[in-house]
């Protein structure tokens, strides 16, 4: 675990949002195994001063353009979320620093949120939360009436119905399905997205009716204060004092780590082992060579982590090394039913591993 450095000569300077000129932080330069030594709690990120402070005016905008007088506070800490009673949520401290959005990407092979539309979109989702919380909504029997109820336990995972017109499309992987405050901050999201088009888009859809409700809702709520007011922060970096590769460890397990022996029967249906295939091209090899066309193809299908898929399509190719593997129909047959199989063991996959619900 490397300490933080009290001082340094000649810092590299950087440029914020607002267009500040600021020091380097001290681990910018370390290569990826030293980084990976430091403590979240020694990163010393904010908000301010990152291109976060620019998305969360821009959100407190937005929600000013509709006269809400909610304004959620944002800090940082190891993931997306919104604590219970809390009017406020929580950035994932990579997105503070372009140095720790490299890291992710090499750790988790992807960045979430870390676009300037991805990230809005993922805040509109978490204020959705935070307006529930704010103003008390979901104790009201109507909203009840339309989302469920919120005190049914959250699931480990779920299996969303890609094909049901009852929630909005939001974020990936049909997150509305999840749960009925995950229904409620999607529909919200969706409702105070400046360029939405929810009622050209949703017409004819049950989803509607629930941006109708919270059209209707929101409309009685402007300028109102919000009677719930802590300005509490969970989680922050500064209790995170473990290091950035523990930090990781945790999360590829969480969403990776499977046995590769459940593969071996759906393997056998799509490639061979019989002698007569012995000398086609091996299984294993092919897998390697359009393993990035695959996983992007079963992202954009699903939504989903890529680093879960790329672990599925990992442990498959492993598999079908272990099992001397060949091709048994053409390379363009094959690239298209392993790209369906690499689809169904990921949405497998989901079933058997909790999902990243956030609360």
């Amino acid at each position: 675990m490397l300490d933080p450095p009290y001082s340094a000569s000649a810092p590299r300077q950087g440029r914020t949002a607002r267009g500040r000129r600021e020091a380097a932080p001290w681990w910018a330069t370390l290569d990826d195994e030293e980084l990976l030594d430091v403590r979240i709690c020694d990163l010393g990120l904010r908000v301010e001063g990152s291109e976060l402070e620019e998305r969360v005016e821009r959100l407190h905008q937005e929600l000013e353009a509709r006269g809400l007088r909610l304004k959620p506070h944002v800090w940082l800490s190891h993931e997306w979320f919104s604590p219970d009673g809390v009017p406020g949520f929580a950035v994932p401290f990579y997105l503070a620093h372009d140095r720790l959005k490299r890291l992710e990407r090499k750790m988790m092979l992807e960045v979430e949120g870390g676009t300037r539309s991805s990230c809005m979109k993922l805040m509109r989702h978490e204020t959705g939360h935070c307006v529930s919380t704010a103003y008390r909504l979901h104790y009201r029997k109507r909203w009840r009436e339309v989302f469920g109820s919120t005190s049914q336990p959250y699931p480990e995972s779920y299996l969303p119905r890609a094909q049901t017109k009852h929630f909005v499309l939001h974020l990936e992987w049909w997150y509305a399905q999840a749960h009925p405050a995950e229904d409620f901050a999607e529909t919200f999201a969706v409702w105070l997205n400046p360029n939405s088009r929810w009622r050209q888009n949703y017409r004819g859809w049950p989803a509607l009716l629930k941006l109708r409700y919270v059209h209707d809702t929101m409309a009685k709520l402007v300028g109102v204060a919000p009677p719930v007011r802590s300005r509490e922060r969970v989680e922050t970096l500064r209790t995170l004092r473990y290091t950035l590769r523990e930090h990781y460890r945790n999360r590829q397990a969480t969403y990776g780590d499977q046995s590769p022996d459940i593969y071996d029967r759906d393997l056998r249906r799509l490639f061979s082992d019989e002698p007569r295939d012995r000398e086609r091209p091996a299984a294993a090899q092919f897998l390697r060579r359009h393993r990035r066309e695959i996983r992007e193809q079963v992202a954009r299908w699903t939504g989903e982590y890529v680093y879960t898929i790329d672990r599925v399509l990992h442990d498959m190719t492993s598999r079908s090394r272990e099992l001397k593997l060949r091709l048994r129909n053409s390379e363009s047959q094959s690239l298209a039913d392993a790209t369906t199989l690499v689809t169904v063991q990921t949405m497998n996959f989901l079933r058997r591993v909790p999902h990243r619900i956030q609360v």
